[in-house]
């Protein structure tokens, strides 16, 4: 087994690329910046005086809910795989080391939306 790399994400989401990503592909056809403005109207936090952590990205949490209905995945399997996968991390625009929603926060974000 060799060490790690510095190039080896990069070289493993070429990869992925070459083999038809269809996430990335979908990102590159649906600009989701434009469901920014509904999102945040509907969701309506707080300012934030209170305390507490910030909430996460509206159009993260969106997207995370779009690959929930693609992959037909639950709330904690959907962290699980946010965790796993490069290609969900990449759709979601996640570093190796950014935080990921919980399932409680998952869950949370589709109550406000309904």
């Amino acid at each position: 087994m060799k060490l790690a790399g510095f190039f080896d994400v990069e070289e493993r989401l070429a990869r992925l690329s070459g083999l038809g990503d269809q996430l990335e592909a979908f990102s590159r056809t649906v600009d989701f910046e434009v469901f920014r403005p509904d999102l945040e109207k509907a969701l309506v936090y707080s300012d934030g005086s209170k305390g507490g952590r910030p909430p996460f990205d509206s159009v993260l949490m969106f997207k995370i809910l779009v690959i929930q209905t693609l992959n037909n995945l639950s709330d904690e399997r959907t962290k699980y795989l946010i965790n796993d996968r490069l290609s969900f991390m990449r759709f979601l625009g996640l570093g190796l080391s950014d935080w990921v929603p919980d399932a409680k926060t998952v869950w949370l974000f589709r109550e406000r939306l309904t």
